[in-house]
């Protein structure tokens, strides 16, 4: 492990192996792309206060491939317990590594004071992602900061946020929403994940610990939907063009997962991935969409294409819609979708009405008026996504 001091007195920590390298698996870069080494794009995922390092440390748990990981924080200890290969404490002189008292405004300046160090570290890429949990201090207000950063770099950069709880409070909502207001300026894409309507999936006795948890990895998921897809190899495989051309300048973009095992999996899949609570908008306000099927060896381009489908008939006719797959020898007999809505309207993202459509596989609609309580699928309703229904359980 290294340790430099920045020019502002910022601490950057590199986890390095005993010939002053990167550790072995350390910066997920060890991909397995289909050129062989690194991916063709340079790929980075900040994330910055305790919402967004817990983020990266689910993605690194999850063996993500292909992209370098960076925790930005102005809590020293929560650094210390962050597995980032790069750890990046930020306003020295603001905070005293002590936090950010969960006021943006400070979080904000901490940034403003490293600057150069964040600069460095995400010197480079082609693509930087921001994760953070928005209405705390540290991401509320700093997330903006390394948003221009990435942007001035020349990287496409996109946030992937979640909004807090109910249960927060007002205080924390207020400093959510103008954090996203700050934020949606300063990116490419903004990928918003609403966190109350992660509960309306999920067990009803599921603890507070537990909620969060669910929330860091939901977050993990929107990040690791876009990464593998230009990282990793499939049936069908996406290049950083294919994803820049929808992602570019995109505005808000909402994200949905659904995953399905049997006959009818693919199109069960992507089902519930248009039912679910996070996508609560139909995707016929969107101007583009990115999918992703990820499944096992069995996974077969003839039920792909046929999901794929069912989401070109709800969108509309000159919506950008691309989709790849990623293999994965774990999900053998499964196929998991992950959908990412982009370029809404201002406003649409949040109070536009669903519409109804009929879809050529199902007597039910595609998109339709949500009923947040539980389904199963004897009842011909769309049933909790298996990866919700696995965090909630505990396993």
């Amino acid at each position: 492990m290294t340790d430099s001091e920045g020019r502002g007195g910022s601490r950057i920590t590199r986890l390095t192996g005993p010939d002053g390298e990167p550790r072995a698996g350390a910066t997920g870069r060890e991909s397995s792309h289909p050129l062989g080494g690194d991916s063709l794009a340079e790929l980075k995922v900040v994330g910055i206060g305790g919402g967004g390092s817990n983020a990266v440390d689910r993605m690194i748990e999850e063996h993500v491939q292909g992209v370098d990981f960076i925790a930005v924080n102005t809590d020293a200890q929560a650094l210390v317990r962050s597995s980032a290969p790069t750890r990046i404490r930020v306003g020295d002189k603001a905070t005293r590594g002590l936090g950010s008292g969960g006021q943006p405004s400070l979080g904000q300046k901490a940034a403003e004071e490293s600057m150069d160090e964040i600069r460095e570290a995400v010197e480079g890429a082609d693509m930087v992602f921001i994760a953070a949990g928005m209405g705390g201090g540290t991401g509320t207000g700093g997330a903006p900061v390394v948003a221009d950063i990435a942007r001035e770099s020349g990287a496409l950069t996109v946030g992937v946020v979640t909004r807090p709880f109910d249960f927060e409070g007002s205080t924390r909502a207020r400093y959510a929403e103008e954090g996203i207001r700050s934020l949606q300026e300063r990116v490419d894409t903004l990928v918003m994940i609403p966190n109350q309507q992660l509960l309306a999936v999920a067990d009803p006795k599921m603890s507070v610990t537990e909620a969060f948890a669910l929330a860091d990895d939901v977050l993990r998921q929107g990040i690791q939907g876009v990464s593998d897809l230009i990282t990793q190899p499939g049936l069908i495989n996406l290049d950083f063009n294919d994803v820049r051309a929808v992602m570019t300048e995109s505005g808000t973009a909402l994200m949905a997962i659904g995953e399905a095992q049997g006959e009818d999996r693919a199109t069960e899949a992507i089902q519930q991935a248009l039912n679910s609570p996070l996508l609560n908008v139909s995707v016929d306000g969107a101007r583009g969409v990115l999918l992703n099927f990820t499944g096992g060896p069995d996974m077969t381009l003839h039920e792909v294409n046929e999901a794929a489908d069912i989401v070109s008939k709800a969108a509309e006719p000159n919506a950008n819609i691309i989709f790849g797959t990623v293999i994965d020898e774990a999900m053998e007999g499964r196929l998991q979708v992950t959908v990412i809505a982009t370029g809404f309207q201002t406003g649409a993202a949040e109070a536009r009405p669903t519409r109804r459509r009929t879809s050529r596989v199902s007597s039910s609609p595609v998109v339709r008026e949500l009923d947040f309580s539980s389904r199963s699928r004897e009842s011909s309703e769309v049933e909790i996504p298996a990866f919700l229904r696995r965090r909630s359980e505990g396993h």
